[in-house]
């Protein structure tokens, strides 16, 4: 259990100083909605603020509403994280490493809402005209780790099924 927690606390800090290094560095270089491609036709870094959740879950809502709405329902899904990694007896490292990117992903996010009241999104991938919606390292992590929790549950389930 001390090894859960010592992974959570380090990979939870890391996921947070990395996401906010580079959302410290893309504020700096880049003008609002500035460009720098990278990989022509694929891979732009961008600067967006996206006042709402993913793909702009809420963005037309009023600010007020916004702001309590993600920062209650952030700061629930930290507190039931914390919770379930403190009372975990053996729970395996995926599910541990999973929680841990959710955990730092959300924790990233939430600083950019109380600063800005809106979450800075760079990463910007595309084909021709067509753009998936601009993201960042923080949500990133929350995407990994909510795969690698869906995937643990499967490969669990196969393996309590077969038994």
């Amino acid at each position: 259990m001390k090894k859960n927690i010592i992974i959570f606390i380090f990979g939870a800090i890391a996921v947070i100083v990395l996401d906010q290094i580079t959302k410290v560095v893309i504020t700096e270089k880049l003008f609002m909605y500035g460009t720098h491609k990278v990989i022509e036709g694929f891979f732009s870094l961008v600067y967006v603020m996206n006042p709402g959740a993913a793909f702009g879950f809420l963005a037309g809502a009023p600010e007020i509403f916004r702001y309590f709405f993600f920062i209650g329902i952030t700061s629930l899904a930290m507190l039931l994280i914390i919770y379930y990694i403190l009372k975990s007896k053996q729970e395996r490292l995926p599910v541990i490493i999973s929680l841990t990117l959710i955990f730092g992903g959300a924790v990233g996010n939430l600083i950019d809402r109380l600063r800005f009241g809106a979450v800075v999104d760079f990463l910007d991938f595309y084909i021709g005209t067509w753009h998936w919606p601009a993201f960042n390292v923080a949500d990133s992590a929350i995407s990994i780790g909510a795969v690698l929790m869906v995937w643990e549950m499967l490969v669990n389930r196969k393996k309590t099924s077969s038994s």
